[in-house]
C-alpha cells in the first residue's frame, strides 16, 4: 500500500491547489490553536467548506490543534474541536497531553494524530501514545533512517500509523521547540508566532571584552549560526515506504501556491513509482524558494554541510508569473500574478507533473480586449495554447 502524501494548507486556496497537484490529505489550522499564527489560517466556516471539498475529492482533512495551551484555553480548543468534528474532520493534530485528555473526556471521537512538536523519538513513546488513543504519530525530524525502521518494526503489531516529514524548513531546535524567538522578539515559537531568528546573522561577545564582536565562523559576512538548509528526502522515499511509514508529510503552511504545487507534484510522482535522478529532483526543487537542501538527520548525524553559512534568505531559479484559471474554446485564461511580457518564453508546470515551454503572444491580450507589451497583476490574459486549469506559468532565470 502506498504511503499517504499529506500536504500543508495555510489558506482555503492552498488547500485546493494541494489536492489538484496530488495530495491524498491536507492539514490546516484555524484562527486559534494552530502553530502557524501567520499562515492566514481558515475560519471555522472555511474549514468546514474545506473538509466538504476534500471529501468530495476522496481526500482527507486534518486540523492542527497543536499549540501547548494554558489552563484557560482548553475550552476554546474544545469548542473548535466539537464544531470541526461535526463538520467531518478526519483527525486532530495534537501535541499536548492535556488536550488529548480533554478531547477524550468530552467524548470527541475524531482520530488523534500526534504532532511533530511532541518530539517522538522512540518506540516506547509511540506505544504510549497508542495506549492514550492516538491513531498516528508524526516522528521527530531528529531520527535517522535506521531508527525510523526500528520504530516501524517495534510498533507494527499495534496498527498505529507512523508519519515522517519528507520535505520543508527545519528548525535548529528539537522539531521546532525554539525559545530564541520569544527571547529576542517577544513572539512565542510554541504559540505559532516564530520570527525565525535562527536565520539571522550572529556574532559572539565575551563578557570581559565589550564591543569586541567575534565571528563564530571565519567569514567576512559574519555567521548564520543555526541556519539549517531545507529538508529534502526524495532519495529516501522508497526506503521509507519499505520500512512501513504510513504518511509522508510536507512542511509549508506559510509557503506560496507555487511552492505547494511544485513540491507536492514531485513527491506524488516519486510515491507513484516514477524514477527520477537526484539531479532531476534537485532541478525541480530549485524552481521554488529554498535555502539549499539537506537530508538532515536521516543519514545519522548533522554535518557542517547541512547549514547555510552564506546567507539567511531563501532563493529560487524562477518567478511565478501566472496560473491557468479556465479553458476557452480558442485557448486558456491566465491569471497574472507577476509581470508577463509579450513574446517571452515561460515554463509551465501542469497538475499531472508534465513540464512544458510556451511562448507568450505578441501583443498580450486581456480578457476585456486590451492589448499591451506587458501585463501585471491582477489582470487576466488570453493564451493561444490549451492548458489544464491550475497549470503554473513561471519565468526561469
Amino acid at each position: 500500500m502506498k504511503p499517504q502524501l499529506t500536504a500543508p494548507a495555510g489558506t482555503y486556496e492552498k488547500l485546493v491547489w494541494a489536492v489538484k497537484y496530488g495530495a491524498d490529505a491536507v492539514y490546516f489550522g484555524t484562527q486559534f490553536g494552530s502553530l502557524r499564527a501567520y499562515a492566514g489560517n481558515l475560519t471555522l466556516d472555511e474549514a468546514a467548506e474545506g473538509l466538504k471539498f476534500l471529501h468530495k475529492q476522496g481526500k482527507k482533512g486534518y486540523v492542527t490543534l497543536n499549540i501547548y495551551p494554558f489552563s484557560d484555553e482548553y475550552d476554546q480548543l474544545l469548542e473548535i474541536a466539537v464544531q470541526l468534528s461535526d463538520a467531518g474532520a478526519d483527525a486532530f493534530i495534537v501535541s499536548d497531553l492535556g488536550l488529548i485528555y480533554e478531547l477524550k473526556k468530552a467524548g470527541i471521537n475524531t482520530p488523534i494524530h500526534i504532532s511533530t512538536q511532541a518530539n517522538t523519538t522512540s518506540s516506547q513513546a509511540v506505544l504510549a501514545y497508542h495506549q492514550l488513543g492516538a491513531s498516528r504519530v508524526n516522528l521527530a525530524r531528529e531520527l535517522s533512517y535506521q531508527q525510523i525502521e526500528q520504530i516501524c518494526r517495534d510498533t507494527a503489531h499495534t496498527g498505529i500509523e507512523l508519519e515522517v516529514f519528507i520535505h520543508g524548513a527545519v528548525c535548529f531546535s528539537y522539531s521546532g521547540r525554539c525559545a530564541i524567538s520569544d527571547y529576542l522578539t517577544g513572539r512565542k515559537a510554541n504559540r505559532g508566532e516564530c520570527t525565525h531568528p535562527c536565520r539571522w546573522n550572529y556574532y559572539l561577545v565575551e563578557e570581559q571584552r565589550p564591543n569586541e564582536y567575534l565571528p563564530v565562523f571565519e567569514d567576512e559576512r559574519g555567521q548564520y549560526l543555526f541556519n539549517s538548509k531545507d529538508l529534502a528526502l526524495f532519495e529516501f522515499v522508497e526506503p521509507l515506504k519499505k520500512a512501513g511509514v504510513t504518511s509522508f508529510k510536507i512542511e509549508g503552511r506559510m509557503k506560496s501556491v507555487h511552492y505547494i504545487a511544485s513540491v507536492v507534484s514531485l513527491y506524488r510522482q516519486l510515491i507513484d513509482g516514477k524514477k527520477l535522478s537526484t539531479e532531476d529532483c534537485l532541478k525541480l526543487l530549485s524552481r521554488v524558494k529554498n535555502r539549499g537542501y539537506s537530508t538532515g538527520f536521516m543519514k545519522g548525524s548533522i554535518e557542517p554541510d547541512d547549514y547555510n553559512y552564506k546567507d539567511s534568505q531563501s532563493d529560487s531559479g524562477t518567478i511565478f508569473v501566472g496560473d491557468i484559471t479556465d479553458e476557452k474554446s480558442e485557448g486558456s485564461v491566465c491569471f497574472v500574478r507577476n509581470k508577463i511580457f509579450e513574446g517571452e518564453k515561460l515554463e509551465v508546470l501542469t497538475p499531472t507533473g508534465e513540464i512544458l515551454e510556451i511562448q507568450m503572444p505578441k501583443p498580450l491580450k486581456t480578457v476585456d480586449g486590451q492589448q499591451a507589451e506587458f501585463i501585471n497583476n491582477p489582470q487576466k490574459i488570453i493564451l493561444e495554447q490549451k492548458l489544464p486549469p491550475y497549470s503554473i506559468l513561471r519565468r526561469v532565470e
